[in-house]
């Protein structure tokens, strides 16, 4: 037996070998502590502390915390915990919330670090300081700038409550006052839902309680005694009675990155082009892996929980696994795809390869892909659509703008310059606009899209709109080898932008009184324009890391 205490009340489990992670979620039931990384210490979703100190529990064997104090983020004082969820809902740094008890649970820990006593504080740490604790974490809904946002709003409140932090810092963002402005109180939950909604493509809660991780999960949400479901190696469904002993049948070793380079799938087209733009395969890297439960003769839950996906788990398979295998077993059954189970099985981002004449017409190589053309028409009928077959894992229209935002992008090219460019506004199907440019390293974004509803929501999902767009034309890409087999298995291999490396984005909303719709897939394509543009127009996407100044530093042409 395992003796130690959590939040200050002591407990006792039998010591199976298990993680930290595993123990507070399958025999405590403290299901804040989020499995993101299945598990392998690279996502965050799971850091609590030991003995005070932030550590990623997955990797955390129980038996070392043997005798030792474990906060979740229920242990921190009350008054503490509500101040941050009221925060990060406040500067909107909370989407679908999974990752956010994590964030908080250190964010707490670097201030409680910074703190001599209870009653002087030591100066915030900087923009630096916040980043670098953010390292250890991945954030793939808000962009990362709403979060050092949501630590002034933390760090604000706190002083205009007579709580301290007399020397807080307030050059994070423009979003203290903002943050204290939008309090719960002030705000329609209904309206903030319905942008959400809009924005997210699935019905999603808004609300302090969301950075809290009780935003309704799939994985969390299942029945005490449910029977758990994985994936062997051979991708068969193998079923025990604790998620332990569904591990120890399915046999499987957690997959690595691989050291080999990725490489481009699909060829230019044929033809003298004015422009060409070629992408890989790019997972879409949401943190919430899929997952269901079922009890015998009733409806599956959903694998969207509290967040689209950006259209990742519209065609998951685990709904409906779920119910076959309760029906079959008589018994409830949640059904859980690991990490790389995501990436081998769950939809990319269709590759294409992009010609474009200097009239505007052109040829779009893309890998086969259903509905693919259509999207493509809807904002650029002049492009020939080539559909390749290529080996590879599968792809989904569903994703953020598949298609037509490739080729918006590459027209924009057309005439723009690598010194600068006239405003440009790109329009979404659904009909929100944007524009992005860069100004003194920062990308400064306008946005129309009818009725705010909510500005916090919205700003949100334009800010990790912003940072999805720049980190996919910078950095992301799978390596996948000829025979289809993908080889970058982890989060970490994704190539998604880090806090550290996100520039600033500064979001100009236009409100008007026409009907509210999605703003943040125009803010997608607007800032991967202009990302391309800053790096010279390279050919071949990611292009890599552009300068603090926003541009790359050598001449190059479309």
């Amino acid at each position: 037996m395992l003796h130690f205490t959590i939040n200050d009340v002591a407990v006792e489990v039998t010591d199976k070998g298990a993680s930290l992670m595993d123990v507070l979620r399958e025999q405590l039931g403290i299901c804040s502590v989020k499995d993101g990384c299945s598990p392998q210490g690279q996502c965050g979703c799971c850091t609590v502390w030991v003995d005070g100190k932030p550590r990623v529990s997955c990797v955390t064997p129980a038996r070392r915390v043997a005798g030792r104090a474990i906060t979740t983020i229920e242990g921190l004082e009350a008054t503490e915990r509500a101040a941050w969820a009221e925060a990060f809902c406040g500067s909107g740094a909370s989407q679908c919330g999974f990752c956010t008890p994590g964030i908080i649970m250190r964010l707490a820990g670097l201030r409680k670090q910074h703190t001599k006593s209870q009653h002087t504080a030591t100066p915030s740490p900087d923009v630096d300081g916040i980043n670098n604790a953010l390292a250890a974490h991945l954030c793939r809904c808000t962009g990362w700038r709403t979060i050092l946002n949501a630590w002034d709003c933390f760090e604000a409140g706190l002083e205009n409550n007579g709580g301290g932090a007399k020397d807080a810092k307030a050059g994070l963002g423009n979003q203290i006052e903002a943050g204290t402005k939008h309090s719960s109180a002030k705000r329609d939950w209904a309206t903030a839902s319905e942008r959400a909604q809009l924005e997210g493509g699935t019905p999603q809660t808004v609300g302090p309680q969301v950075a809290l991780g009780q935003a309704g999960f799939a994985a969390d949400a299942a029945p005490d005694n449910a029977l758990v479901a994985l994936l062997n190696g051979q991708g068969r469904w193998v079923v025990g009675e604790t998620l332990s002993e569904a591990r120890a049948l399915a046999g499987r070793i957690q997959g690595r990155r691989t050291p080999v380079a990725h490489k481009m799938p699909l060829e230019f087209p044929e033809g003298d082009w004015a422009v060409r733009l070629r992408t890989s395969w790019v997972e879409p890297a949401y943190l919430e892996t899929d997952a269901a439960w079922c009890v015998p003769g009733a409806e599956p839950a959903s694998p969207l929980a509290n967040g689209g996906a950006f259209g990742g788990k519209t065609i998951s398979p685990v709904g409906e696994v779920a119910r076959s295998l309760a029906n079959t077993h008589g018994r409830a059954v949640r059904v859980l795809w690991s990490r790389e189970d995501t990436v081998r099985f769950g939809p990319k981002r269709p590759p294409v390869a992009i010609g474009i004449a200097s009239d505007g017409y052109g040829v779009m190589r893309v890998a086969r892909t259903a509905e693919i053309a259509e999207a493509v028409a809807a904002v650029a009928p002049q492009l020939q659509i080539e559909e390749a077959d290529v080996a590879g894992p599968p792809t989904s229209c569903a994703l953020r703008g598949a298609g037509w935002v490739e080729a918006a992008v590459a027209l924009s090219a057309l005439g723009a310059t690598e010194q600068g460019a006239d405003e440009r506004w790109f329009s979404s199907p659904g009909g929100g606009q944007a524009t992005a440019q860069w100004h003194n390293g920062k990308l400064q974004v306008r946005v129309r899209c009818g009725v705010v509803l909510d500005e916090v929501v919205l700003r949100s999902y334009c800010v990790g709109a912003a940072h999805m767009a720049y980190s996919w034309v910078t950095s992301e890409a799978l390596c996948v080898d000829t025979t289809g087999e993908v080889h970058d298995l982890t989060v970490r291999s994704f190539g998604i932008v880090s806090a550290a490396k996100m520039p600033p984005v500064e979001v100009e909303i236009e409100p008007s009184q026409s009907r509210p719709v999605n703003g943040s897939d125009a803010v997608f394509t607007a800032v991967a324009a202009e990302t391309w543009r800053a790096g010279g127009y390279l050919a071949d996407w990611p292009t890599g890391e552009l300068a603090s100044d926003g541009l790359k530093h050598y001449p190059s042409t479309p």
